[in-house]
């Protein structure tokens, strides 16, 4: 049927087809592709997964430092002493510690109400023991009036009881212990914690609508590697 049409046309002068006929011809192809897609195309991923990825510490600088980080200061100690490595598979951020301000920070926004779970793994080299906190991950849900996170610390600490949250001044952000030294040296730990309750159990009002980032730290002499970042709903 929709070749009649395209053979009258050829009597007429060539190149002029009716519209009606060329609206035709254009629609045909288009269920054409839209049904080859429908049957053998790779459905589109959900823009609203259980769970993201943050950071797997896969692509580093020529140096080795993180993409997407930055040094809170001292750039050029601070580089060296946060390196990307790989073992088979698995890609970490090898870290020893040279100063506890020496803090690496990534900016990223996400919906702290949509997810409101972080997680992550981390692996101490060597023994927990010296200043205090061993390690630590801040997550950063808001921002103050004059444009500063607003951090939950959770740490790795070599002497305090796991679950005491220590708090915070006007210049220093609350802490929640998660590990110490009983803690085995050489073996990857993952840590769930949900930010969004705690910021709120700490704070008592909601975060800001997008959350502002994270940022880590090792203390001086430590060795220890932080695997990967995700995000979850529950």
């Amino acid at each position: 049927m929709a070749e009649a049409p395209i053979r009258s046309e050829q009597h007429g002068r060539a190149g002029q087809w009716p519209a009606k006929v060329l609206a035709l011809v254009v629609l045909t192809a288009a269920a054409i592709v839209t049904s080859h897609v429908a049957v053998t195309g790779q459905p589109a991923p959900s823009q609203n997964p259980a769970e993201q990825v943050l950071e797997d510490f896969s692509k580093g600088e020529a140096d080795g430092f993180p993409q997407g980080w930055k040094a809170s200061r001292s750039e050029a100690m601070t580089r060296q002493a946060y390196v990307v490595r790989r073992e088979g598979e698995l890609s970490f951020l090898k870290t020893k510690g040279v100063d506890s301000r020496m803090r690496i920070f990534k900016r990223v926004a996400w919906d702290p109400k949509t997810y409101p779970v972080v997680t992550w793994r981390w692996r101490a080299r060597s023994p927990i023991t010296g200043t205090e906190p061993v390690a630590a991950l801040f997550i950063s849900l808001d921002q103050d009036f004059f444009g500063i996170p607003v951090n939950t610390k959770y740490i790795w600490s070599p002497n305090l009881v796991k679950g005491a949250v220590v708090e915070g001044g006007l210049f220093r952000p609350t802490q929640i212990v998660l590990r110490n030294h009983l803690d085995k040296v050489g073996e990857w730990i993952e840590e769930r914690v949900n930010a969004y309750e705690d910021f709120k159990r700490i704070h008592n009002h909601e975060p800001a609508p997008q959350a502002w980032g994270v940022s880590l730290v090792t203390g001086p002499g430590v060795e220890l590697d932080f695997g990967s970042i995700k995000l979850a709903k529950q």
